[in-house]
């Protein structure tokens, strides 16, 4: 089969595990980026052409499919735009900033027959792939998922992280998708039952401890904006007494280096999901879901303990 053609909008701190996963991939043949900043297409991937304007990028590159990883107050218009071109489109988490925003990109891929598709580039781990093996078809009663590092190493240049109107949020909108979705990975949908978030002087939320429902299962995850060093691990209890854990940084203590193999992964199932056409993936909206649902249950218990 011939490589799918793909452009890339949004050449930030992310976009390099993005752009080295599709270059590493026979499946991808990256044929244009997009960023809002000249300079940063000034020198783009060989055979790739740089864009300022992803709307003229889709009107000119005859794509496939798109890779949106442009600030998440971006992310609606730019899948709205690559969806109605009719390009498969691969999103950073979150969706959208919010649920009402990733309900709607999910209604129009819907109506369009496009896949829609969100990064939670975690699932591809080695590590947890390996923990969901050893657990193989063992009931799971309990998850913790714990995510800790200090942002302002993570987000680089890149500081619209810290700006809740673009971001959506702070460590529950930013993290929280990625520990939601390995919960629902083990335990199916899950509901909030419980939430205290901490926020510092500038009304960011830095540190979260979230219970979560599903079924008969329940589960933890514990999020830290602010934690010296780095930190993401699962530990997973099952109904016959077992303990299971994963270090999802495991064998790979350079900073940010997990993530090199996790966006192979990423690429490698968008590739599955373009070539196969329309899949329905509520992931993307069930964790904008529960990331209000955080945000909401917070609020409530802060009010219950004055």
């Amino acid at each position: 089969m011939n490589p799918l053609r793909v452009g890339v909008v949004g050449l930030g701190v992310i976009s390099r595990f993005h752009l080295a996963a599709l270059a590493a991939s026979p499946d991808w043949e990256t044929v244009a980026v997009c960023d809002l900043d000249p300079g940063r297409i000034a020198d783009p991937p060989p055979g790739a052409v740089g864009h300022t304007d992803h709307r003229r990028m889709l009107a000119e590159a005859d794509l496939d499919a798109v890779v949106v990883t442009a600030p998440n107050d971006a992310h609606a218009r730019i899948c709205a735009d690559a969806i109605a071109a009719g390009a498969a489109v691969c999103v950073e988490k979150p969706l959208a900033l919010d649920l009402a925003e990733g309900e709607a990109l999910a209604a129009l891929a819907r109506e369009r027959g496009v896949p829609l598709f969100t990064a939670f580039h975690r699932r591809y781990n080695s590590e947890f792939a390996a923990l969901r093996g050893r657990i193989g078809d063992r009931a799971v009663t309990e998850v913790t998922v714990r995510y800790a590092e200090r942002i302002e190493e993570h987000a680089g240049d890149d500081t619209w992280y810290l700006d809740p109107a673009r971001s959506g949020g702070g460590c529950v909108a930013d993290n929280g998708p990625n520990a939601f979705d390995l919960v629902e990975t083990l335990l199916g949908r899950s509901e909030v039952a419980g939430a205290r978030v901490g926020y510092d002087d500038a009304g960011v939320d830095r540190r979260a401890d979230i219970a979560l429902t599903a079924g008969a299962g329940r589960a933890r995850v514990v999020l830290d904006w602010s934690h010296p060093g780095e930190r993401k691990d699962v530990e997973v209890r099952t109904a016959d007494g077992g303990v299971w854990t994963a270090d999802l940084l495991a064998g790979r203590p350079a900073f940010k280096e997990s993530l090199w193999h996790e966006y192979e992964g990423v690429a490698a199932d968008f590739a599955r999901r373009t070539r196969r056409g329309p899949i329905e993936d509520g992931a993307g909206v069930s964790a904008l879901r529960l990331v209000g649902d955080v945000y909401r249950a917070a609020v409530r218990e802060e009010r219950v303990g004055r």
